[in-house]
């Protein structure tokens, strides 16, 4: 296993994380014994990030102990990942607005202590301003099949993120336009977010997503 960012590994053009719960899966994913220590494998076909670190996001702003919000955390497949990299220390703010998904978060959350569930619309985050208040958050995460995507990040990071901590979006473009070229969409989201960011990369995320690109930025 080598180490290519903080508590993300690879070996044999294969992504993983330590597992913060030896011996359980989360999504079918390969389980690895290394040397007495357990990995989970990170499929770029089912995380986002992971397909970003595959296309070559030079920046993971991830480390033991760090405080996440996660906007859009679905079921926590990439969410669990993240679990495995902060470690008992860290802490993780899943939010999603189905209360189908966040069922089966929750159970997730019973496994993982360092993820915390709020069933809330990212869209307004003052409604869930009473569940951040009081940590400092390191990195605000998204991936939100919403047309205002840039704009609700913007939001939540104008709300809880400090400046100079980091941003990573998940753009869609088909759930933004179906008219306009992804190219044009992405653009146009990234002229918004660079009102609260300083944008330092965008990945696109072929062929593990279509039409997809994660943007990584610096709070101004």
């Amino acid at each position: 296993m080598k180490q290519i960012f903080s508590g993300v590994y690879s070996s044999n053009g294969k992504l993983f994380t330590r597992n913060l719960v030896p011996g359980r899966k989360v999504y079918s994913e390969q389980l690895v014994s290394k040397r007495s220590t357990e990995f989970r494998e990170w499929v770029p076909w089912r995380s986002k990030l992971a397909a970003a670190i595959k296309n070559g996001l030079r920046e993971l702003p991830l480390r033991k102990g760090a405080t996440v919000l996660y906007l859009g955390s679905s079921e926590g497949t990439t969410a669990s990942h993240i679990s495995d990299i902060i470690g008992g220390k860290g802490l993780l703010f899943g939010v999603d607005v189905s209360e189908r998904v966040m069922r089966k978060f929750i159970q997730l959350c019973e496994a993982r202590p360092n993820l915390v569930p709020v069933l809330a619309d990212a869209n307004k985050p003052e409604s869930y301003r009473e569940h951040i208040e009081g940590s400092s958050i390191d990195l605000l995460y998204q991936d939100i099949s919403q047309k205002n995507q840039a704009e609700i990040f913007n939001k939540n990071a104008a709300l809880f993120l400090p400046k100079e901590k980091t941003g990573l979006i998940a753009l869609k473009a088909k759930s933004i336009s179906q008219r306009e070229s992804p190219k044009k969409v992405f653009e146009k989201e990234i002229a918004v977010l660079e009102k609260e960011f300083r944008i330092k990369q965008v990945v696109l995320l072929q062929p593990f997503e279509k039409d997809h690109a994660m943007v990584l930025g610096e709070k101004r």
